[in-house]
Protein backbone atom coordinates (compact mmCIF):
# COMPACT_ATOMS: atom_id res chain seq x y z
CA UNK A 1 0.00 0.00 0.00
CA UNK A 2 1.36 3.54 -0.80
CA UNK A 3 2.08 6.19 1.78
CA UNK A 4 -0.59 8.69 2.79
CA UNK A 5 0.06 12.06 3.53
CA UNK A 6 -3.15 14.24 4.40
CA UNK A 7 -2.88 18.39 3.46
CA UNK A 8 -5.63 20.69 5.10
CA UNK A 9 -5.72 23.88 2.75
CA UNK A 10 -2.94 22.59 0.07
CA UNK A 11 -4.26 24.11 -2.76
CA UNK A 12 -1.72 27.35 -2.59
CA UNK A 13 1.32 28.19 -3.16
CA UNK A 14 3.04 26.51 -0.54
CA UNK A 15 0.71 23.36 -0.57
CA UNK A 16 1.42 23.02 -3.98
CA UNK A 17 5.15 22.71 -3.61
CA UNK A 18 4.60 19.97 -0.21
CA UNK A 19 2.43 18.20 -2.74
CA UNK A 20 4.64 17.88 -5.92
CA UNK A 21 7.28 17.06 -3.64
CA UNK A 22 5.54 14.12 -1.81
CA UNK A 23 4.17 12.94 -4.99
CA UNK A 24 7.71 12.41 -6.07
CA UNK A 25 8.40 10.35 -3.70
CA UNK A 26 5.47 8.16 -4.53
CA UNK A 27 2.88 8.93 -1.66
CA UNK A 28 -0.90 9.33 -2.21
CA UNK A 29 -1.47 12.84 -1.46
CA UNK A 30 -4.67 13.88 -0.12
CA UNK A 31 -6.03 17.61 -0.09
CA UNK A 32 -8.72 19.01 1.45
CA UNK A 33 -10.33 22.34 0.12
CA UNK A 34 -13.42 24.57 -0.80
CA UNK A 35 -12.08 24.17 -4.18
CA UNK A 36 -13.63 21.49 -6.76
CA UNK A 37 -11.99 18.21 -7.39
CA UNK A 38 -10.63 18.35 -3.76
CA UNK A 39 -11.67 16.34 -0.45
CA UNK A 40 -14.32 18.95 1.07
CA UNK A 41 -14.35 20.18 4.68
CA UNK A 42 -17.96 19.42 4.88
CA UNK A 43 -17.63 15.67 3.97
CA UNK A 44 -16.57 14.88 7.73
CA UNK A 45 -16.56 11.46 6.74
CA UNK A 46 -14.46 11.11 4.22
CA UNK A 47 -12.09 13.34 5.99
CA UNK A 48 -12.00 10.22 8.86
CA UNK A 49 -11.26 7.93 6.22
CA UNK A 50 -8.33 10.03 4.54
CA UNK A 51 -6.89 10.35 7.96
CA UNK A 52 -7.36 7.05 8.97
CA UNK A 53 -4.10 5.47 8.09
CA UNK A 54 -2.26 8.47 7.04
CA UNK A 55 1.43 9.24 8.08
CA UNK A 56 0.97 12.47 8.64
CA UNK A 57 -1.60 15.83 8.73
CA UNK A 58 -0.36 19.03 7.56
CA UNK A 59 -2.70 21.71 7.81
CA UNK A 60 -2.37 25.26 5.84
CA UNK A 61 -6.16 26.07 6.05
CA UNK A 62 -6.91 30.13 6.09
CA UNK A 63 -8.12 32.82 4.44
CA UNK A 64 -4.86 35.06 3.02
CA UNK A 65 -3.51 37.97 5.16
CA UNK A 66 -2.97 40.03 1.99
CA UNK A 67 -5.69 42.10 2.13
CA UNK A 68 -7.10 45.38 4.24
CA UNK A 69 -8.24 44.52 7.85
CA UNK A 70 -11.62 45.15 8.06
CA UNK A 71 -13.58 43.76 10.55
CA UNK A 72 -15.21 41.24 8.24
CA UNK A 73 -11.75 40.10 6.92
CA UNK A 74 -10.50 39.97 10.17
CA UNK A 75 -13.17 38.05 11.25
CA UNK A 76 -12.68 35.65 8.75
CA UNK A 77 -8.84 35.64 9.02
CA UNK A 78 -9.45 34.16 12.18
CA UNK A 79 -12.60 31.74 11.83
CA UNK A 80 -10.87 29.95 8.39
CA UNK A 81 -7.98 28.93 10.88
CA UNK A 82 -9.20 27.79 14.12
CA UNK A 83 -12.69 26.27 12.77
CA UNK A 84 -10.66 24.24 10.63
CA UNK A 85 -8.00 24.06 12.97
CA UNK A 86 -10.87 22.65 15.41
CA UNK A 87 -12.54 20.32 13.04
CA UNK A 88 -9.40 18.48 12.51
CA UNK A 89 -8.78 18.08 15.64
CA UNK A 90 -11.95 16.66 16.41
CA UNK A 91 -11.41 14.08 13.83
CA UNK A 92 -8.40 13.17 14.95
CA UNK A 93 -9.97 11.82 18.30
CA UNK A 94 -12.55 9.44 16.89
CA UNK A 95 -9.93 8.11 13.70
CA UNK A 96 -9.24 4.14 14.44
CA UNK A 97 -5.73 4.34 13.37
CA UNK A 98 -4.20 8.52 13.36
CA UNK A 99 -1.16 9.88 11.60
CA UNK A 100 1.83 9.65 14.05
CA UNK A 101 2.33 13.53 13.37
CA UNK A 102 0.18 16.92 12.57
CA UNK A 103 1.67 19.50 11.61
CA UNK A 104 -0.26 22.91 12.09
CA UNK A 105 1.06 26.09 10.34
CA UNK A 106 1.67 29.60 12.14
CA UNK A 107 3.15 32.73 11.64
CA UNK A 108 6.51 34.11 12.92
CA UNK A 109 4.09 37.68 13.10
CA UNK A 110 3.30 36.17 16.55
CA UNK A 111 6.67 37.96 17.96
CA UNK A 112 6.67 41.40 18.80
CA UNK A 113 8.09 44.21 16.01
CA UNK A 114 12.10 43.31 16.82
CA UNK A 115 14.99 45.53 16.09
CA UNK A 116 17.05 44.99 19.26
CA UNK A 117 17.51 41.54 19.13
CA UNK A 118 16.29 37.86 17.68
CA UNK A 119 13.42 35.84 18.60
CA UNK A 120 13.62 32.23 19.73
CA UNK A 121 11.03 30.14 20.82
CA UNK A 122 12.41 29.86 24.38
CA UNK A 123 13.26 33.50 24.39
CA UNK A 124 11.25 35.22 21.97
CA UNK A 125 8.71 38.12 23.07
CA UNK A 126 4.94 37.62 21.79
CA UNK A 127 3.44 40.94 21.00
CA UNK A 128 0.48 42.94 20.36
CA UNK A 129 -2.16 43.25 17.62
CA UNK A 130 -4.41 41.74 15.72
CA UNK A 131 -1.63 39.66 13.88
CA UNK A 132 -0.50 38.25 17.05
CA UNK A 133 -4.36 37.39 18.04
CA UNK A 134 -4.31 35.37 14.93
CA UNK A 135 -1.62 33.35 15.34
CA UNK A 136 -2.20 32.74 19.11
CA UNK A 137 -5.59 31.48 18.78
CA UNK A 138 -4.25 29.45 16.06
CA UNK A 139 -2.22 27.41 18.10
CA UNK A 140 -4.57 27.29 21.13
CA UNK A 141 -6.56 25.17 18.98
CA UNK A 142 -3.94 22.66 17.93
CA UNK A 143 -2.56 22.23 21.52
CA UNK A 144 -6.14 22.54 22.85
CA UNK A 145 -6.43 18.62 21.94
CA UNK A 146 -4.97 15.79 23.49
CA UNK A 147 -3.72 13.11 20.87
CA UNK A 148 -1.79 10.19 22.83
CA UNK A 149 -0.82 8.22 19.39
CA UNK A 150 -0.20 11.69 17.42
CA UNK A 151 2.69 14.43 17.86
CA UNK A 152 1.25 17.70 17.37
CA UNK A 153 3.92 20.62 16.08
CA UNK A 154 3.29 24.39 15.25
CA UNK A 155 5.62 25.54 12.64
CA UNK A 156 6.19 29.45 13.20
CA UNK A 157 6.54 30.23 9.16
CA UNK A 158 8.65 33.27 8.36
CA UNK A 159 8.27 34.48 4.62
CA UNK A 160 8.63 31.78 2.60
CA UNK A 161 10.49 32.31 -0.83
CA UNK A 162 9.72 30.19 -3.70
CA UNK A 163 9.68 30.60 -7.61
CA UNK A 164 6.21 29.55 -8.13
CA UNK A 165 4.65 32.81 -6.43
CA UNK A 166 4.36 33.96 -3.04
CA UNK A 167 6.20 37.39 -2.44
CA UNK A 168 8.65 36.90 -5.22
CA UNK A 169 6.72 37.97 -7.86
CA UNK A 170 5.63 41.24 -5.85
CA UNK A 171 9.50 42.24 -5.08
CA UNK A 172 11.15 41.39 -8.66
CA UNK A 173 8.06 43.46 -9.79
CA UNK A 174 9.37 46.33 -7.48
CA UNK A 175 13.17 45.87 -8.59
CA UNK A 176 11.75 45.77 -12.35
CA UNK A 177 10.36 49.09 -12.35
CA UNK A 178 12.82 50.76 -10.58
CA UNK A 179 11.26 50.98 -7.07
CA UNK A 180 13.14 48.33 -5.35
CA UNK A 181 14.34 50.68 -2.92
CA UNK A 182 14.39 50.85 0.73
CA UNK A 183 10.77 50.78 1.91
CA UNK A 184 9.89 52.81 4.75
CA UNK A 185 13.36 53.33 6.76
CA UNK A 186 14.90 50.09 6.05
CA UNK A 187 16.23 49.21 9.36
CA UNK A 188 13.05 46.23 10.05
CA UNK A 189 14.05 42.99 9.83
CA UNK A 190 13.24 40.29 6.62
CA UNK A 191 12.72 36.95 8.32
CA UNK A 192 12.63 34.11 5.31
CA UNK A 193 12.90 30.81 4.28
CA UNK A 194 13.44 28.95 0.75
CA UNK A 195 10.32 26.82 0.32
CA UNK A 196 12.88 23.65 0.12
CA UNK A 197 14.09 24.31 3.19
CA UNK A 198 10.94 24.24 4.45
CA UNK A 199 9.88 21.14 2.91
CA UNK A 200 12.91 19.58 4.49
CA UNK A 201 11.71 20.66 7.96
CA UNK A 202 8.40 18.73 7.61
CA UNK A 203 10.32 15.91 6.60
CA UNK A 204 12.65 16.58 8.89
CA UNK A 205 10.44 16.83 11.87
CA UNK A 206 8.71 13.26 10.29
CA UNK A 207 12.07 11.66 11.28
CA UNK A 208 12.46 12.63 14.64
CA UNK A 209 10.09 11.64 16.68
CA UNK A 210 10.70 13.35 19.87
CA UNK A 211 10.38 16.56 18.63
CA UNK A 212 6.90 18.39 19.05
CA UNK A 213 5.45 22.24 20.04
CA UNK A 214 6.83 25.17 18.35
CA UNK A 215 9.62 25.84 15.97
CA UNK A 216 10.26 28.84 14.45
CA UNK A 217 10.67 28.04 10.80
CA UNK A 218 12.84 30.79 9.43
CA UNK A 219 16.31 30.74 8.20
CA UNK A 220 19.26 31.31 10.32
CA UNK A 221 20.42 34.69 8.31
CA UNK A 222 17.76 37.05 8.58
CA UNK A 223 18.56 40.34 7.34
CA UNK A 224 16.83 43.93 7.25
CA UNK A 225 14.86 45.31 4.55
CA UNK A 226 17.80 47.58 3.07
CA UNK A 227 19.89 44.96 2.62
CA UNK A 228 16.98 42.38 1.07
CA UNK A 229 16.39 45.43 -1.47
CA UNK A 230 19.97 45.74 -1.96
CA UNK A 231 20.67 41.97 -2.33
CA UNK A 232 17.66 41.67 -4.88
CA UNK A 233 18.81 44.61 -7.26
CA UNK A 234 21.86 43.26 -7.73
CA UNK A 235 20.80 39.49 -8.22
CA UNK A 236 18.36 41.07 -10.90
CA UNK A 237 21.27 43.49 -12.18
CA UNK A 238 19.13 45.97 -11.55
CA UNK A 239 21.00 49.43 -10.37
CA UNK A 240 17.99 51.62 -9.41
CA UNK A 241 15.83 51.64 -7.01
CA UNK A 242 13.67 54.21 -5.46
CA UNK A 243 12.64 54.27 -1.61
CA UNK A 244 9.28 53.87 -0.75
CA UNK A 245 8.36 55.80 2.68
CA UNK A 246 6.04 55.01 5.23
CA UNK A 247 3.62 57.76 4.43
CA UNK A 248 3.60 56.47 -0.02
CA UNK A 249 3.19 52.54 1.42
CA UNK A 250 -0.32 53.57 3.39
CA UNK A 251 -1.62 54.85 0.31
CA UNK A 252 -0.27 51.92 -2.17
CA UNK A 253 -1.35 49.91 0.49
CA UNK A 254 -5.03 51.31 0.69
CA UNK A 255 -5.46 50.71 -3.85
CA UNK A 256 -3.79 47.56 -3.60
CA UNK A 257 -6.11 46.23 -0.87
CA UNK A 258 -2.89 44.93 2.00
CA UNK A 259 -1.67 46.17 4.77
CA UNK A 260 2.20 47.95 5.10
CA UNK A 261 2.72 45.68 8.28
CA UNK A 262 3.59 42.81 5.75
CA UNK A 263 6.75 44.80 5.15
CA UNK A 264 6.92 47.59 7.68
CA UNK A 265 6.70 45.45 10.70
CA UNK A 266 10.30 44.00 11.81
CA UNK A 267 10.31 39.80 11.94
CA UNK A 268 13.52 39.06 13.70
CA UNK A 269 13.11 35.29 13.94
CA UNK A 270 15.91 32.53 14.19
CA UNK A 271 15.36 28.59 14.42
CA UNK A 272 16.94 28.29 17.29
CA UNK A 273 15.14 24.65 18.15
CA UNK A 274 15.90 23.60 14.88
CA UNK A 275 19.49 23.71 14.69
CA UNK A 276 19.68 22.47 18.31
CA UNK A 277 17.98 19.59 16.93
CA UNK A 278 20.87 19.02 14.61
CA UNK A 279 18.73 20.80 11.59
CA UNK A 280 21.28 22.00 8.54
CA UNK A 281 19.91 24.22 6.34
CA UNK A 282 20.38 24.24 2.65
CA UNK A 283 19.49 27.33 2.04
CA UNK A 284 20.82 29.90 4.77
CA UNK A 285 22.05 32.91 2.84
CA UNK A 286 19.43 35.13 1.02
CA UNK A 287 22.39 35.64 -1.77
CA UNK A 288 22.18 32.04 -2.31
CA UNK A 289 18.70 31.56 -2.18
CA UNK A 290 17.90 34.59 -4.83
CA UNK A 291 20.58 33.42 -7.23
CA UNK A 292 18.91 29.84 -6.87
CA UNK A 293 14.69 31.49 -7.34
CA UNK A 294 15.92 33.95 -9.97
CA UNK A 295 18.37 32.08 -12.34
Amino acid sequence: MKKKIVIAGGTGFIGKYIEKQFHRMGYDVIIISRQPNHLAWENEQGITEALNNADMLINLAGKSVNCRYNEQNKQEIIRSRTSTTNLLGKILQTCPNPPSLWINSSTATIYRHAEDRPMTEEGGDIGTGFSVDVAQQWEAALFSFQLPATRQIALRIAIVLGKDGGVMTPFKNLARFGLGGVQGSGTQRFSWIHIEDLFQIIMFLRDNEELSGVFNCSSPDPVTNRELMDQLRKTMNVKVGLPSPKWLLEIGAVFIKTETELVLKSRWVVPERLERAGYKFKYDKLDKTLHDLLS
